[in-house]
C-alpha cells in the first residue's frame, strides 16, 4: 500500500527525537478509535494483576464513579499525548495524575506494568485489527513515549529497550496473573460501564462481545467463561472489516486526541476545562491505612527525568 500523507510525515521524523510528534499523528489522526478501544482492553488487562484490583476495589471508585475514573483517565493520557508531556496542560495534567497516584502505597513493579500497556496493547490491537500496518517508528515513538511520561511520574528503573521493555510485561503477567475475587468486581464494573454507553437492549450483546475480545489468561483472571467460538469470529471478522473499510477513507484533517464525544463527566471538553479539572477525590476516610503512603509533596513533573 502506498504510504499515505500521515506516513510519510512520520517515516520523515526520527523515531527517538521525535517521539511525542510521532505518537500525536499516530494515535491522534491515523488510529485514534484503535488506539481507544485498545486503551480500554489494556485498562481491563491490568486488573489481572490482584494487588491492582484490589487497591482499586477498597477505594470503590470504579463501584461508585466508574465513568468518571474512565474518563479521568481517558482524557488525562491524550492531554498528554495531545499538547506533548512538557507543555503546558500536559505538566498540569502529570501534576493531576502524579498527586492521585502519589496517595496511595502502589509497587514499582506494578507501575511499571501499567505503564507498559499503554505502549504494547495498542501495538498488538493494531497488528490484528488496524487498517494498515504501524511502522516501527510508531513502535518505538511509543515506547520513547511513555518511557519519557513514567520519568515524570517517578516510575523508576523502566527497561532501556523496546524488547526488553515488551519483556518486562509479558513476565509479569506470567507471574502475576491468576483468579481473584477482586479482580472479578472490578472488570464486572468496567464491562458494566462499556454496556452501558448503549441502549438497553444492546447491552447483553456488548459484554458478550467484550468476552470475546479477552484472552484466555485474561478471561481466566476474571473468572469469565470463553464467549461462543461464532461470537468471537464475528467480532474479528466485523472489526477486520472495518479495518478494509478505514482504509478506503482520506488522511484525517483532524486531531481526536482529547476530544471524545462518550465522555460524559465533562461535556464539551476541553472546552471551558483545565486539566486540573479532572482526577479521583481524595481517598476515602475508611480506606484501610495500609494502602496509604505517607503524606509529601507532590513533586513537579520532570523533576525525576
Amino acid at each position: 500500500m502506498t504510504p499515505g500523507r500521515w506516513t510519510r510525515r512520520i517515516l520523515q521524523l526520527d523515531p527517538v527525537r521525535d517521539h511525542a510528534e510521532i505518537y500525536r499523528i499516530s494515535a491522534g489522526y491515523e488510529f485514534p478509535w484503535d488506539y481507544q478501544r485498545a486503551l480500554e482492553l489494556a485498562l481491563l488487562r491490568t486488573y489481572c494483576v490482584p494487588s491492582i484490583s484490589a487497591l482499586l476495589d477498597a477505594t470503590g471508585e470504579f463501584r461508585d464513579r466508574p465513568q468518571r475514573r474512565y474518563d479521568d483517565t481517558a482524557l488525562l493520557m491524550a492531554e498528554l499525548a495531545a499538547h506533548g508531556y512538557d507543555s503546558g496542560r500536559g505538566r498540569e495534567a502529570l501534576r493531576v495524575i502524579n498527586r492521585a497516584h502519589g496517595r496511595y502505597a502502589i509497587a514499582g513493579d506494578d507501575l511499571r506494568y501499567v505503564l507498559s500497556t499503554f505502549v504494547y496493547d495498542p501495538i498488538d490491537w493494531i497488528e490484528r485489527y488496524g487498517w494498515r500496518d504501524l511502522t516501527d517508528h510508531e513502535r518505538i515513538a511509543a515506547f520513547e513515549f511513555y518511557r519519557a511520561v513514567g520519568r515524570r511520574m517517578g516510575i523508576h528503573d523502566v527497561p532501556d529497550g523496546f524488547a526488553e521493555f515488551r519483556r518486562f510485561k509479558l513476565d509479569y503477567e506470567a507471574a502475576t496473573f491468576r483468579y481473584c475475587e477482586t479482580n472479578r468486581r472490578i472488570a464486572q464494573h468496567t464491562i458494566g460501564l462499556f454496556a452501558g454507553w448503549f441502549p438497553a437492549p444492546l447491552r447483553p450483546a456488548v459484554r458478550l462481545g467484550v468476552r470475546a475480545l479477552l484472552d484466555a489468561p485474561m478471561r481466566e483472571a476474571f473468572g469469565l467463561d470463553p464467549a461462543p467460538a461464532w461470537v468471537s469470529g464475528a467480532a474479528r471478522l466485523g472489526l477486520r472489516a472495518r479495518a478494509r473499510a478505514v482504509r478506503l477513507l482520506p488522511p484525517r484533517r483532524r486531531n481526536k486526541l482529547a476530544v471524545d464525544p462518550r465522555n460524559r463527566t465533562y461535556p464539551g471538553y476541553p472546552a471551558g476545562y483545565r486539566p486540573s479539572d479532572l482526577g479521583a477525590p481524595p481517598p476515602p476516610a475508611d480506606l484501610d491505612p495500609s494502602w496509604l503512603r505517607p503524606a509529601r509533596p507532590v513533586s513537579e513533573p520532570g523533576a525525576s527525568a
